[in-house]
């Protein structure tokens, strides 16, 4: 596509996938299904949580938004992942992309502050399970019955993790059509109750536009695209199956937003001020009875779990990948012997998802979107150097634009990340900045324990990787 493809220099330090461990090399990769459906609920698992873009702007705006959205965020950020995963596909994804260009700092601060988003975020999904459990069950409200419930629920899912990337997999299948199935049974009751009229209405008199919600909302449904390139080491040839798993993800979340959108928006008169999370459930009441509300409250516990599973692999072999590369103590990148899984990497993350998972944290969520945008930043800088300084390392899938179109491609997302930085408050950016500096000490901290050996460190990211054949599977 206008380079050349031949190997690069072999003096360059490029990370495919780290040499097997005992148990790896007989360990099942992970197929495209699966793959899917992992990068579905890495970056959605449904429709939940989208009505507040109605409650917002309005439902005009709400549809305008997810079908103009994933152009100018989605579908570069995929595109970046797409390219870049089949490039270098080790665990640890976008730590190897921050490293192989700009240096160890940068691939170091890239982990660091992706995986203090990625885990901030990770500690809220408990807490939704038992807040739709509590629904049901009202001892679950407040108290010890909630601190237990919220601790069981999170140790339970994190074994189900650590018995293996598979039994994810395939369990992200079947929760993903489970968590479906009541809003194609929402959309079936709502068609005959459509009015068109409803879907251009710019929101009730009197109702103010929330702008940062707005985007907020959009920006929170369609980001993390990028989160499935930590596990690609794991993946059944990644260099062909990423692409496929990335378009199919991104066509399946398009759809499962705007159908059950329209639908809701135009079978119900609006009454915008009630558009909040979980407005989907009075949605199914209203157009078909209770036993659909409480089908998608069910959907929405399913939801969460895969929401769950599927972030928690995510930055369980990010630890893993960092570890291999020397970012952290070699015991971090230990696996589990008979299910082959990063067990001190679920170990870490979920420790520090128990510790701060009934905290009353909406500034730190905050300020972990907000470090998650610096790394975006990271990201996109990162993937526009490396085809200037690595123009012939050999890319399975490559975008096809020269450097002129890229950098557009680009900046437009860029443009909307610094926006949602500049509306944080002073209390988000003082905890993002405190974090961050966290993050730059970590670093200079483990590069203190390697020169003076406190601790075992690998040598793969110095030796191993180097003069690799980067033969396409």
């Amino acid at each position: 596509m206008g380079e050349s493809e031949s190997s690069p220099d072999p003096h360059t330090l490029l990370l495919l996938e780290p040499p097997p461990s005992p148990t790896a090399a007989s360990s099942k990769k992970l197929p495209l299904i699966p793959l899917i459906f992992l990068i579905f609920f890495q970056v959605s698992g449904g429709p939940y949580g989208e009505e507040s873009a109605v409650g917002a702007a309005g439902p005009l705006w709400a549809i305008v938004g997810f079908l103009i959205f994933p152009f100018i965020w989605s579908i570069p950020e995929a595109l970046v992942t797409a390219e870049l995963a089949t490039a270098f596909p080790g665990n640890g994804g976008y730590v190897i992309w921050a490293h192989q260009a700009f240096g160890p700092f940068w691939g170091s601060l890239m982990g660091s502050i992706k995986f203090l988003s990625g885990v901030i975020n990770l500690a809220s999904y408990p807490v939704l399970c038992v807040d739709y459990l509590k629904l049901v069950i009202p001892i679950f409200s407040s108290g010890l019955p909630r601190y237990s419930a919220i601790l069981i629920t999170t140790l339970v899912l994190s074994f189900l993790n650590y018995t293996g990337l598979a039994i994810v997999g395939y369990t992200a299948v079947t929760l993903g059509v489970m968590a479906l199935l009541p809003f194609i049974a929402l959309t079936l009751f709502s068609i005959p109750k459509i009015e068109p009229a409803r879907w251009i209405s710019l929101g009730q008199k009197g109702v103010p536009k929330d702008w940062p919600l707005y985007f907020n909302t959009l920006f929170w449904n369609l980001n993390f695209w990028d989160n499935a390139s930590t596990l690609a080491g794991e993946v059944e040839e990644p260099q062909k199956t990423y692409p496929k798993a990335l378009f199919s993800a991104g066509v399946l979340t398009c759809l499962t937003y705007l159908v059950p959108l329209l639908a809701s928006t135009g079978a119900i008169p609006l009454n915008q001020e009630e558009w909040v999370d979980g407005y989907f459930a009075t949605v199914g009441e209203m157009v078909a009875g209770e036993w659909l509300k409480l089908w998608i409250e069910l959907g929405a516990v399913l939801s969460i779990i895969g929401l769950y599973e599927a972030q928690l692999s995510s930055s369980a072999y990010q630890f893993l990948g960092m570890a291999d590369l020397g970012f952290l103590p070699q015991c971090c990148g230990k696996r589990s012997k008979w299910f082959d899984t990063p067990w001190v990497g679920i170990l870490v993350t979920t420790l520090i998802t128990v510790t701060v998972s009934d905290m009353d944290f909406a500034d730190l969520i905050s300020s972990a979107n907000f470090l998650y945008s610096l790394g975006m930043l990271l990201e996109f800088a990162s993937f526009l150097w490396l085809r200037k300084k690595l123009p012939t390392t050999k890319r399975p899938f490559r975008v096809p634009m020269g450097m002129v179109g890229l950098v557009f491609m680009c900046l437009v997302p860029s443009g909307f990340l610094v926006y949602v930085m500049t509306v944080a408050t002073t209390s988000v950016l003082l905890v993002s900045a405190i974090l961050t500096f966290l993050c730059i000490v970590w670093y200079f901290v483990m590069k203190l324990c390697k020169s003076r050996m406190w601790v075992e460190f690998s040598r793969l990211d110095d030796d191993y990787y180097l003069n690799l054949d980067y033969s396409c599977n």
